[in-house]
């Protein structure tokens, strides 16, 4: 998995990443407000949300090489509080989810994904906070 602190708040930093998503292109499937879903329930919770991303033509490949693995896409990039106005990104990678599967087509899709969401992550690389790697 990976995972970095980014110095915009997570509000902030879900509407870069959806503008991003768009930009690759890819499809943003899913927005899961956490924080939001909580608190039509009156609960308070730190700031928590989750964008789930993929794109039709991929999800047809993947079909076609396991269709087991359609249970694992769309992929998902949460983002959460770090306090002090900072995010947490985590990203299981592409290559991580489909290595159960022990499928080389599955093997060549997740490369082909990992390339597209590592250059999609790397768009917050200006706003990287200094603990992260």
């Amino acid at each position: 998995m990976k995972t970095f602190t980014v110095k915009l708040d997570v509000n902030k930093t879900v509407s870069r990443l959806s503008e991003a998503v768009a930009d690759f292109p890819m499809g943003l499937v899913a927005h899961i407000n956490g924080q939001a879903n909580c608190a039509k329930r009156g609960v308070q919770v730190p700031a928590d949300q989750i964008l789930e991303v993929f794109r039709p033509d991929f999800a047809v490949r993947v079909w076609k090489a396991e269709k087991a693995a359609g249970i694992d896409i769309p992929l998902r990039i949460h983002c959460y509080d770090a306090g002090n106005g900072h995010t947490t990104v985590a990203f299981r990678t592409a290559q991580e989810v489909f290595a159960p599967y022990a499928n080389p087509d599955l093997d060549k899709i997740g490369h082909e994904l990992d390339v597209i969401f590592n250059e999609l992550l790397n768009t917050l690389q200006p706003y990287l906070a200094k603990e992260a790697a």
